[in-house]
């Protein structure tokens, strides 16, 4: 896996994945930036998200569930520190689906917790404490 950053101006930069993908990344004006884009702290959030989400939704339809939606929310603290790392990130989801159990979805977010998404361990290893809740919305 690649990435490329190449930096713009001021504190812009934007980020290019190995498949061609491309993002911005700013900071607020009082640091320099423009807040053209997501801070770069936000998008170790989004990739959480996206990771855990990925692997909730891949069980629950590799299970044969009927899903129709799944949010992750996430909340996030960091230390009044330099580095100003994360101590604890919160993942809530969202499910919507027809006759889903809430034991499924459970199982399916505790198996992307604790064994699937790399995300959540990798940052949980450093020490981040990560927590998990989800609920279920019948449609």
């Amino acid at each position: 896996m690649q990435a490329t950053v190449k930096w713009v101006d001021g504190v812009m930069f934007v980020g290019e994945t190995g498949s061609g993908h491309a993002v911005v990344m700013d900071g607020p004006p009082d640091h320099g930036g423009r807040n053209m884009g997501a801070r770069p702290m936000e998008m170790i959030l989004l990739g959480l998200g996206g990771c855990s989400s990925f692997d909730v939704v891949e069980i629950l339809q590799k299970g044969r569930n009927n899903i129709v939606n799944c949010v992750a929310e996430i909340t996030a603290e960091r230390v009044d520190a330099v580095p100003s790392v994360f101590s604890k990130i919160h993942l809530h989801f969202v499910v919507s689906g027809r006759d889903l159990k809430e034991a499924t979805v459970e199982r399916a977010v505790r198996l992307s917790a604790d064994k699937y998404c790399s995300a959540s361990i990798m940052l949980g290893k450093a020490g981040v404490e990560i927590t998990h809740d989800f609920e279920v919305i019948e449609v």
